[in-house]
């Protein structure tokens, strides 16, 4: 694989909603505009490979978007997450050289989210695994999930991030309505710091985590994170954590809207060499994404860092 990356720009942030993916939705009694306030978009392989020619990507991790497959039932969300992964395998096994897939897992049903890494990356192929921030309340850093960490670091697994809106929020602000605004973001900043906090990156050193959307809040939050934990922990409410240490270890993608802030904010806190492309396709628009990545690349503030983050991350990160 690494010698197909070296020659093209690897997207670690885009979703396939297949028909399956929508029978499953429909199975577990979820509804995306309830969950997100926002409908799922139009997909379909042969789309996706005419943005991928189209905008200049040579190779897709594929995750699949939220809703969460767990509906509070750990039977059949299982039985969703098999069904999910078996699907996008398949479809990864028909363009091998233009996809890949990170699985699904149906968290917080801890030993159901193990054999399902075990089964999708030893039988379907998959090169790691996708989580949410947190599954029905329960996020990343929290102790129940060690047993899958253990296994993920056991076997040096790619993790991909993905924010799930919070079980509970504001209905009266716009905010709390429509969770790309601002849920997606807050939601991720709040499960690395809960991962930051419990030293989910040292303990588990193996695992590649990978944070979505330029780090969310976290450029600013780390700063505040580490001089408010050092209160804490001198008061003796939490133990003491070297939060830039855990923040060092982990990986960012840039899905979203890197420019004209965002990228620089996340910069002046993450090493460049830990940072790697996302598109968001196809929640963001096939014409939207194009022309933001025509800008970033045309942008000489990042000469040099373009072909770093599309290819040379990637190649190391995989």
């Amino acid at each position: 694989m690494s010698e197909k990356l070296n020659h093209g720009t690897v997207d670690f942030h885009a979703h396939p909603v297949d028909d399956v993916f929508r029978r499953e939705m429909e199975f577990l009694g979820l509804d995306p505009m309830a969950e997100d306030g926002f409908p799922l978009p139009n997909w379909s392989v042969p789309a996706h490979l005419q943005f991928m020619k189209e905008s200049g990507i040579d190779y897709t991790i594929l995750t699949v978007p939220t809703p969460h497959i767990h509906n509070g039932n750990d039977e059949k969300s299982c039985v969703s997450a098999r069904r999910i992964n078996e699907s996008t395998a398949k479809l990864c096994a028909e363009h091998p050289e233009k996809f890949a897939f990170a699985a699904v897992l149906p968290l917080p049903c801890v030993d159901g989210a193990v054999k399902e890494t075990v089964y999708a990356m030893d039988i379907l192929g998959a090169v790691g695994v996708k989580v949410v921030t947190n599954s029905n309340g329960i996020y990343l850093g929290d102790s129940s999930f060690d047993p899958l960490m253990e296994e993920l670091n056991r076997r040096g697994a790619l993790v991909i991030i993905h924010p799930c809106r919070a079980r509970q929020r504001p209905e009266n602000v716009i905010t709390g309505s429509v969770a790309a605004l601002y849920e997606y973001p807050a939601d991720t900043t709040r499960a690395v710091l809960n991962m930051i906090a419990h030293r989910v990156m040292t303990r588990f050193p193996k695992i590649r985590f990978v944070v979505p959307h330029t780090g969310s809040f976290l450029p600013y939050m780390l700063q505040r994170f580490t001089g408010v934990s050092g209160i804490l922990a001198s008061m003796g409410m939490m133990e003491t954590v070297e939060a830039k240490e855990e923040f060092n270890r982990l990986y960012f993608d840039i899905a979203g809207d890197p420019e004209p802030i965002a990228l620089d904010m996340l910069r002046m806190v993450a090493d460049n060499s830990h940072i790697v492309y996302g598109s968001d396709f196809p929640h963001s628009p096939a014409k939207v994404v194009t022309a933001k990545k025509k800008h970033f690349e045309s942008n000489e503030k990042y000469v040099g860092l373009v072909n770093q983050i599309y290819k040379e991350n990637a190649s190391c990160l995989l």
